[in-house]
């Protein structure tokens, strides 16, 4: 069943005609109710064009969110291949809100990780949201030195509000963990690749995504906070986040012509929620040339190159 945000019921409306016809056509009438239905559906089309042509920043950080858009697992399971899942940060506990292990990407043996935010109820619950606790980025920084050890490349992809905010979490050293994972990834002698496949959201995002490439899928979001946590902050009020999300230039977009992210993959008309698969396609395609640029390349070259791009941010501006 489809989920539909609020900018876009007029597509609801027409597609709900569409599903109305198509249950009450009969063999008499069939052509004409075909011929019907087609018409609709190119007005639907048309007007989801429209509607994803001039999205505005909060209208988009509502698509990164959608609830049908693919989470980390449709990732693993259609991107990948033998796919072996490591838990535990060897210090502490298993967070389940970041997920990685080693795989074949395409043939090649990488390390995968990333911020798991659930499907439904239960699973939401399981992985908290996607809002690591201390020990998902220590875990993190375990892969990263398991990729280095073994000369692994690194991919990940990045899906969260935010690192869990909890006292637990800031007890057990919250802010050195995160300071710690991209310290990691700055570290690494391996190319590592990051991909915003919804929202990306502070230093629960920079501690995985301060990579050699950083590229985001069309209507993801990658912010210092959220536009809600930004409105509260700003204005005391979190009803206008709309104005917030729209004065921190969230969209990749803006981050790409701001020279923060490398580059933008295209999404189905519709947002990634209505093909799943070819927006996993389309990902896999755009890691793939990343890495490429990247082979032969001695540790410190790797090094040296994600250090000249992060601190060469701002400076064209």
């Amino acid at each position: 069943m489809k989920a539909y945000l609020d900018f876009e019921k007029p597509v609801a409306d027409l597609e709900g005609k569409i599903a109305e016809l198509r249950s009450l056509g009969g063999e008499s009438d069939a052509v004409r109710v075909s011929e019907e239905v087609a018409r609709m559906e190119a007005k639907a089309e048309q007007a989801l064009k429209d509607i994803y042509s001039k999205l505005t920043p909060w209208q988009k950080t509502q698509v990164a969110r959608h609830p049908h858009r693919p989470h980390l697992r449709d990732y693993i399971e259609k991107m990948v291949t033998e796919f072996t899942p490591l838990s535990g940060d060897r210090k502490f506990a298993e967070d389940k809100a970041i997920v990685g292990g080693v795989a074949r990407f395409r043939g090649r043996p990488v390390v995968l990780m990333g911020h798991e935010k659930g499907h439904d109820t239960a699973s939401r619950l399981k992985h908290n949201f996607g809002m690591a606790r201390p020990e998902g980025y220590r875990k993190a920084v375990r892969l990263m030195e398991l990729a280095n050890r073994f000369a692994l490349p690194v991919i990940a992809l990045v899906d969260t509000a935010g690192a869990y905010p909890g006292i637990g979490a800031e007890e057990r050293g919250q802010a050195e963990a995160i300071a710690r994972s991209t310290q990691m990834c700055l570290e690494l002698g391996q190319p590592n690749i990051a991909v915003i496949v919804g929202e990306g959201g502070s230093g629960g995002a920079v501690a995985l995504a301060t990579a050699n490439r950083v590229l985001m899928l069309e209507h993801s979001i990658y912010t210092v906070a959220s536009p809600e946590a930004s409105a509260s902050i700003l204005w005391r009020d979190s009803a206008r986040a709309a104005d917030a999300a729209t004065a921190m230039k969230v969209t990749a977009q803006d981050l790409k012509a701001f020279g923060v992210i490398d580059g933008i993959i295209p999404e189905p008309l519709g947002g990634a929620h209505r093909d799943a698969a070819a927006t996993i396609r389309s990902t896999g395609d755009a890691i793939a040339e990343a890495l490429a640029a990247f082979n032969g390349k001695s540790a410190s070259d790797v090094r040296r190159a994600r250090a000249e791009k992060f601190l060469a941010i701002g400076k064209s501006l």
